[in-house]
């Protein structure tokens, strides 16, 4: 369990996590709105060595930044109605990329999620800190 006191903090933290991954790596990010998901993913992709502007893509679904040591790929499943959505967007052929995928919002198509998926579930605290935690998604 991280505790995450700012917004700096997830940034930190994902800067930190960038380091780990590989290419093929996916990361599942579950919280509510506003949790911290895309602060998150924002340090990720700095810790890749991009020097790319980071922003949800709720709306574009996907963005992909190309220009650190590693592509990454920037998912947001939150206005997919159903997984097929999900495959017509070319889910598939992203998860045979050389590249580390970041997927806000996972836990609505888990079944769609590989198997070597690491999840990390933000809950923001009263204080307004988030608390990660990885594991799986409760079945």
């Amino acid at each position: 369990m991280i505790t995450l006191r700012t917004a700096d903090d997830a940034h930190v933290w994902g800067m930190q996590l960038a380091p780990t991954l590989v290419a093929g790596d996916v990361i599942a990010l579950v919280g509510n709105l506003g949790a911290g998901k895309t602060q998150i993913t924002r340090g990720i992709v700095a810790g890749m060595e991009s020097t790319s502007d980071v922003t949800s893509p709720t709306f574009t679904l996907v963005h992909e930044y190309l220009d650190g040591r590693l592509p990454v790929f920037h998912f947001d499943f939150y206005r997919m109605e159903n997984a097929a959505e999900v495959i017509g967007i070319g889910w598939d052929e992203f998860l045979t990329e050389p590249g580390v995928i970041v997927v806000e919002w996972a836990d609505m198509f888990p079944d769609l999620m590989p198997p070597n998926t690491r999840w990390y579930h933000i809950e923001a605290l009263p204080d307004g800190s988030r608390r990660v935690t990885e594991g799986p998604p409760a079945q």
